[in-house]
């Protein structure tokens, strides 16, 4: 782990000389990078952000910045039944109800708030299996 915190700090030294950035420290590239990694999955633009969907069909995730000026950076993801209530109540500062898709159980988790990125990994994961057909879900579990 101090090997992570000593790439990731020449990272940033590197970027503020540079004004490049290292993949690892841009967020939508690890969101990029998470989503992709998941079986049959595909990224294009979608009502202007990026979107992933599974089998370029159904879509699962999408990465939001400053949408419609609500000041967020922030990723809305499919959700288990009963996930959005729990996670929007013990934990209001990092998840939201996102606007267009909150009515379908959708949760929104701001990456503007120190988000974890393994917390980040499993809501992504979870957002997959919620929105993937039945045996691509139960296949990408039993890859696990």
């Amino acid at each position: 782990m101090a090997d992570l915190g000593r790439r990731g700090h020449r990272a940033r030294g590197t970027a503020a000389l540079t004004g490049r950035r290292r993949p690892d420290d841009d967020p939508l590239e690890r969101v990029r990078a998470i989503c992709l990694a998941l079986p049959e999955t595909s990224e294009r633009p979608s009502h202007g952000a990026p979107t992933f969907f599974i089998r370029g069909k159904r879509s699962f995730v999408m990465y939001l910045d400053d949408h419609h000026g609500d000041g967020r950076l922030a990723i809305w993801c499919a959700a288990p039944l009963g996930a959005q209530d729990e996670l929007v109540e013990t934990a209001p500062e990092r998840y939201f109800v996102p606007p267009y898709v909150g009515h379908r159980g959708w949760i929104g988790l701001r990456l503007d708030r120190d988000a974890a990125w393994s917390e980040v990994e499993a809501v992504i994961e979870d957002a997959f299996l919620a929105a993937a057909p039945v045996r691509l879900a139960d296949a990408a579990r039993a890859a696990r």
